[in-house]
């Protein structure tokens, strides 16, 4: 079975930004986006993806991804629900892991959301001096959740 731990952080500032040693630009679309399953789409660089996950529960899910040619992932996406989620995953690699660092654009513009995938729900993380507040257990901030509710309509973009 394949699982997903995933730690979810806010930003504090930009000094991630001289660590980053891959940029790659995202888009992806759900075909469904329950609470208890999601099935997305995802083009990714040059490379097209389906990824189905199952319901979030203390840091972990289950994950099935599959390589699909690009062509029909951009046919998916055109299947998808809108808006579509468009995205530039920075990876900075630090203490044996790789945090994603996702700046959002189009409808999430402002949003900078970082990731680290874990072996274990209660492996220790060293932080980055650049990371704020932990945001994991907040649905809000779950991609498939930026379709219905875009950070654009959020009271905190907003202020800024």
């Amino acid at each position: 079975m394949a699982l997903e731990i995933e730690r979810k952080f806010l930003i504090n500032d930009d000094s991630w930004r001289t660590g980053v040693t891959e940029s790659i630009d995202i888009r992806q679309g759900y075909l469904n986006s329950d609470k208890e399953r999601t099935v997305r789409v995802r083009i990714a660089g040059e490379k097209g993806f389906l990824t189905i996950k199952g319901k979030s529960e203390n840091l972990t899910r289950k994950e099935f991804e599959y390589d699909i040619p690009r062509d029909e992932a951009l046919e998916l996406l055109a299947l998808c629900k809108k808006p579509i989620i468009e995205k530039v995953r920075h990876l900075y690699p630090a203490d044996g892991l790789t945090w994603e660092i996702d700046v959002f654009r189009g409808e999430n513009e402002g949003l900078v959301v970082a990731e680290v995938e874990l072996s274990d729900p209660d492996q220790e993380v060293g932080l980055p001096l650049w990371i704020g507040k932990e945001v994991s257990g907040d649905p809000k901030y779950f991609n498939a959740a930026l379709i219905s509710q875009p950070f654009s309509t959020w009271a905190e973009a907003k202020k800024n």
